[in-house]
């Protein structure tokens, strides 16, 4: 039965990715002609309509003070903040590389877990989080020419995104995963929506950008319900190592649509990343089923 969930959880987790990563290609398609503000109140509004007609004909829509709890409330923060600083480092350097620094978000999760939820974490998890950030760096390289505001701001949505997801762990089940993509994409519409002036102001839209942005509200409406899904359903420790399939999805696009080929240390980087990440989702496994095993091993005293 574990299995079966963690089947599903894996397929939810590769489609938000491939979601996600067809989004920021059509947001980085766009930026030129318009702001960063202006791209998540226009994505952020037809995604609100969309996920508001689903979640109404399926019967998700709950009162609001179902949904005024403390994780929701943290997590549509997250997501708009994450929102934000990730749209506005795409019109400044390759989707590949951006991409690439967010694959440390397994590995931020995990030290989150460790700090706030205190999930136990052993030197060697530990030494592979140490070993994934630094990784990152080799991605962005600190120096004049890599360590650019471009670079920080992805950073910074790697941390916040990592946030996001622990909220999501902590998510009342009792509410449909509708209802929190339904308050996500709002507060992304609002957020947005205030942005617009600190970011320049309006910019007259033209029919193919408008276009590009309908599309990516229906992929991000497609990213936001099968991530919830996926972290709702599967383990963990199964479920996050699909993240780093938006790697080479966007490596794809970028490379198809936008001409951008990763170097070297990007590769490098990247590689580092994925592995310190996956030898962290290892250890959790092995440390999971140990617990199983020494939980079923105790001898049940008669009642």
């Amino acid at each position: 039965m574990q299995q079966s969930k963690n089947t599903q959880g894996a397929i939810y987790m590769a489609s938000a990715m491939a979601a996600f990563s067809c989004s920021d290609a059509l947001s980085k398609s766009v930026i030129s002609v318009m702001n960063a503000g202006e791209i998540m109140f226009l994505r952020g509004l037809f995604t609100t309509i969309l996920v508001y007609l689903l979640a109404r004909r399926m019967g998700a829509l709950r009162s609001w003070r179902t949904v005024l709890q403390p994780m929701i409330l943290l997590r549509v923060i997250c997501e708009a903040l994450a929102a934000v600083t990730y749209i506005t480092a795409l019109g400044m350097m390759p989707i590949a590389n951006a991409s690439a620094i967010l694959q440390a978000i397994p590995l931020a999760v995990t030290f989150g877990a460790a700090i706030f939820l205190k999930e136990p974490v052993g030197w060697r998890r530990w030494s592979a989080i140490v070993v994934g950030f630094i990784g990152v760096l080799i991605i962005i390289r600190p120096g004049p020419e890599g360590f650019t505001p471009a670079a920080l701001l992805v950073v910074a949505s790697m941390f916040i995104t990592a946030a996001r997801d622990l909220a999501t762990r902590c998510v009342s089940k009792d509410v449909p995963s509708l209802t929190v993509t339904v308050c996500t994409a709002v507060s992304i519409t609002i957020f947005g929506l205030l942005l617009i002036i600190p970011c320049g102001g309006w910019r007259p839209i033209t029919v193919t950008p408008l276009t590009h942005i309908m599309l990516a509200a229906v992929m991000v409406l497609i990213g936001y319900q099968t991530a919830i899904l996926a972290m709702r359903t599967g383990e963990i420790s199964v479920v996050a190592p699909l993240r780093y399939l938006s790697l080479i999805f966007s490596a794809l696009l970028g490379l198809v649509f936008f001409g951008e080929t990763p170097d070297i240390w990007t590769g490098v980087g990247s590689t580092v990343v994925i592995a310190s990440g996956l030898y962290t989702f290892y250890r959790e496994s092995k440390r999971q089923l140990a617990q199983k095993v020494a939980q079923e091993s105790e001898p049940r005293v008669p009642a």
